[in-house]
């Protein structure tokens, strides 16, 4: 038997469970197996090039090395391509195809390595036989892969041929499909066997990939089997009757079954093209479809778990960004009509994912196509044991971290009884109370699922006389100490650098997880964000200052001013005001503030409006965005620096505050009240503020029991019209 240097390919970040899969499927052979970069390497016979590319739910391409040797230019190339014996692969009759792929090298551009490389075997044939073998770009007798990176090549063939996630069913789709090995990939990760005792339903199935894929895993139907076309089929080496074994082999495995599939869909016509994509996949018989709403889904009474599972529409593929938030609303709706269940969900708009008011339990960053989505899974039920820190190898050093312990321990014994006594479920529980450990500490609690908390750990950045390396080790030993003391898993804390920032720079992004998770302060739902900003979207040292707007605006009229996720305006219209306006010059935190407001049912247009505009602008010209001319009360937060290139000019809080407060002012009804707040240090108001209007210091009633450690976290003045 021929000993070949195999290497299977897969869906990018799926390369463990390929490495699992295939090792099942070769169990009983004698192979090598090595995980790798973008897929797994084995050492086997040409059996298990049949059984790869029959059975392998996974495998995208499987592609036989025949050299691997290093090439700098196109003299190299020819050399190494002519040296191969192409008469043990093909005949000079049979038709052939090269693709190539190339980075960081020599040869830099793809197609002509796929041209040199041509000509290197066309030349061969012509020279020992007379004639030539014909190009054909599809469906060739052989196919040829040339990777070249760093002037290292490997040339294989591919002995898939077409890619394998064309199982051959799905001759139709509707709008944009995922690939059927992503497809079974997620289904794996979701737990989906084929021993499995529960049911699936995909609540908007499309044109039934999920649906199908999770039929075949559940009767044991190799994916391979219907495809006509694989790249071995005319290669010098392929064995038909060792080929046709095989086939035999995988009928007999096949189990018929019942109904273990539910698939619905608000388009006839999509599931028309599910139901004849199951047809061509001989699962029709697994399958039950159905022409649903989600809002409405109804399945049959059954004593089973329902696992879901499903590709939602994109932002694009609908008709508002409000429409794609109702259905994710909708979702989790129907998961808790239909309890016990899990979802699991692809999506590509992470940042609704709130919407579905359910316990995550697990995510996983995927790409669909070009797309950057996130694969999540949610249950139900609270799944306690995700509560449960793993233990970790790493090694705390106790005389350095017990100080560290003691106060943790301290502060959140007495936070956690404030906490508790007055309904607050997000507080800060550390502030560089201790000098060597320089971070603060911010504990959230999950709104949905009251038994989950996140943990927000933002490192004051050490100063420059502090050794960098010494300054790391800290704080990774502060980040053990707080999973260790509160028992956070991983992916439950959050941890950031907190450099000294000036104006927007705070606000700038730190990553791109676009993850939200819903917190409650009072009677409101807020939304925050712990992975890709500095800050998660909500002041907690504002908690009491919120309060008394909220407290004051009963059927008033209310100006948000440097807005930012709308926190003020949300508790300002729980409050009752009349009107709430709120202005930043941001959109994405106008996005953010539009849907805080949404999610405590605050959408009515007519009183509450997001307005994007330069706040020094707006002020200096207020009739140019239509403003009314007084408002009951003003909310005045704005950053203590900003040179945005949005701007129209730079905006110092200590030099300009006086002209911002003067100017908004004149915005303010004669009994209205402004609330101006700041958190430049060393900040002083300006005497002229003080001598016009009558003012209050507010600070010491605002600094709440969790902030009291650090007293300067903010200054706070109500400012009224004298008289």
């Amino acid at each position: 038997m021929l000993n070949l240097k195999l290497f299977i390919t897969g869906h990018k970040g799926f390369e463990t469970p390929l490495f699992h899969e295939l090792r099942g499927i070769l169990r009983a052979d004698d192979v090598k197996l090595n995980k790798v970069y973008g897929g797994v390497e084995i050492q086997a016979s040409i059996m298990a090039v049949y059984k790869i590319c029959l059975h392998s739910r996974l495998a995208n391409r499987v592609f036989c090395e025949l050299l691997q040797t290093r090439i700098e230019d196109e003299s190299q190339l020819y050399q190494a391509v002519y040296q191969i014996d192409w008469s043990q692969h093909m005949q000079a009759r049979n038709s052939l195809a090269i693709s190539a792929t190339v980075s960081s090298s020599g040869l830099n551009h793809n197609q002509y390595v796929a041209l040199k490389a041509k000509d290197a075997i066309v030349d061969q044939f012509r020279e020992n036989c007379g004639s030539r073998p014909t190009v054909e770009r599809s469906q060739p007798d052989l196919q040829v892969h040339i990777n070249i990176h760093r002037n290292q090549a490997s040339i294989s063939l591919d002995l898939s041929g077409d890619s394998l996630h064309r199982r051959g069913y799905r001759q139709q789709h509707s709008g944009a499909p995922l690939k059927e090995h992503l497809a079974a990939a997620l289904l794996l990760q979701a737990g989906w066997k084929e021993d499995t005792t529960e049911r699936l339903v995909d609540p908007m199935c499309g044109s039934g990939t999920f649906a199908i894929e999770a039929a075949m895993i559940a009767a044991n139907i190799a994916p391979g089997l219907e495809r006509s076309y694989f790249g071995f089929l005319r290669w010098q080496q392929h064995q038909p009757d060792l080929w046709q074994e095989c086939i035999e082999k995988a009928r007999t495995v096949i189990k018929p079954g019942e109904i273990c599939v539910f698939a619905s869909d608000y388009d006839n016509k999509a599931l028309q093209i599910a139901r004849d994509n199951a047809q061509r996949a001989g699962v029709s018989g697994l399958i039950e479809f159905s022409h649903q709403q989600i809002s409405e889904l109804e399945l049959a009474t059954s004593q089973q778990k329902s696992l879901f599972i499903c590709n939602p529409p994109y932002g694009k593929r609908l008709g508002s960004e409000q429409e794609l938030g109702d259905l994710y609303a909708d979702l989790g709706n129907c998961l808790l009509r239909h309890n016990p269940a899990r979802l699991a969900i692809i999506s590509a708009n992470p940042d609704v994912l709130h919407r579905l008011k359910m316990n995550r339990v697990s995510r996983k960053a995927v790409y669909n196509g070009p797309l950057e989505c996130l694969f999540a899974i949610y249950n139900n039920e609270v799944a306690t044991e995700c509560l449960v820190i793993s233990s970790k190898a790493a090694v705390i050093d106790d005389q350095i971290a017990q100080p560290l312990r003691n106060r943790l321990n301290k502060n959140a014994r007495h936070l956690q009884r404030w906490a508790r006594k007055n309904a607050i479920s997000c507080y800060r529980l550390y502030d560089a109370d201790l000098p060597e450990f320089s971070f603060a500490l911010d504990r959230y609690q999950s709104d949905i699922t009251p038994s989950i908390e996140w943990f927000h750990l933002q490192e004051y950045q050490a100063p420059s006389t502090i050794d960098s390396d010494k300054a790391r080790a800290r704080i990774e030993l502060a980040r053990q100490v707080v999973a260790e003391v509160f028992s956070v898993p991983e992916d439950r804390l959050f941890c950031k650098v907190r450099s000294r920032q000036r104006g927007q720079a705070q606000y700038q992004k730190q990553d791109d997880q676009r993850e939200f998770f819903q917190v409650r302060e009072a009677d409101a739902s807020l939304l925050i964000n712990l992975s890709d900003y500095l800050d998660s979207g909500l002041f907690l040292d504002h908690r009491i200052t919120r309060e008394r707007v909220r407290r004051r605006v009963e059927g008033k009229s209310v100006l948000n001013l440097f807005c930012y996720t709308g926190t003020v305006g949300v508790q300002a219209g729980l409050g009752g005001a009349s009107s709430v306006v709120n202005v930043d010059l941001s959109a994405t935190y106008l996005k953010w503030a539009a849907e805080n407001h949404a999610l405590n049912q605050l959408s009515d247009e007519s009183r509450y409006q997001f307005l994007r505009a330069d706040i020094m602008h707006l002020l200096a010209s207020p009739e140019r965005f239509s403003l009314q001319r007084e408002y009951d009360l003003i909310f005045l937060d704005p950053p203590s620096f900003s040179n945005s290139s949005s701007m129209q000019q730079t905006l110092d809080i200590q030099r300009d505050h006086s002209l911002l407060l003067q100017q908004s002012m004149r915005l303010l009804a004669k009994d209205g009240m402004l609330i101006f707040s700041t958190n430049r240090r060393g900040f002083k108001l300006s005497t002229k503020i003080e001598q016009d209007y009558r003012v209050q210091d507010i600070t010491r009633a605002t600094i709440p029991e969790d902030f009291k450690r650090s007293r300067g976290i903010h200054r706070c003045w109500e400012i009224c019209h004298v008289g």
